[in-house]
């Protein structure tokens, strides 16, 4: 079994490789100027910054110039270039498309949805209608059903 490091470093570099190919299909792509390591610190901050990795309660967690010291650029370059590809790929904060896998649960942007105007968490919605959102890709998949504290299922 892989340990919870091994899982969330796995899932940073998958997204890394996804966040570089959705970069590189861009027209003109940004990634044909500049450094190789600036842009794969880029990649990798703007990931950090959207699954709050800089945030200090969240587990796991790293310091902005601990992360671009990895790459031996500084956290000024690898955070100015990472805006570059925020905006480029027009994301931001708590983005399920670009949010870790195994954390998925954790994310609430994941689960809203708006029904007749209303915005519910679907994860409260009965499993039939939890499973045609997932079947819609609007929410990622079916979460487990849990026990409920009162021994209902939920």
């Amino acid at each position: 079994m892989p340990s919870a490091a091994s899982t969330w470093i796995d899932d940073y570099a998958q997204l890394a490789r996804k966040m570089t190919a959705a970069l590189a299909r861009k027209r003109p792509s940004p990634l044909e100027r500049g450094r190789r390591d600036v842009w794969a610190a880029a990649v990798v901050y703007a990931l950090a910054s959207i699954n709050f990795l800089f945030d200090k309660s969240q587990v796991p967690h790293m310091r902005a110039d601990d992360l671009a010291a990895l790459f031996k650029v500084s956290q000024k370059t690898a955070a100015n270039k990472a805006r570059t590809v925020l905006d480029v790929l027009k994301t931001s904060q708590g983005d399920p498309a670009w949010w870790r896998p195994s954390n998925m649960d954790n994310n609430p942007f994941a689960w809203w949805v708006s029904i007749n105007g209303l915005v519910v968490d679907a994860r409260k919605l009965p499993q039939d209608v939890q499973e045609q959102l997932a079947k819609d890709g609007i929410i990622p998949f079916v979460p487990p059903r849990r026990e409920a504290q009162d021994g209902r299922i939920g």
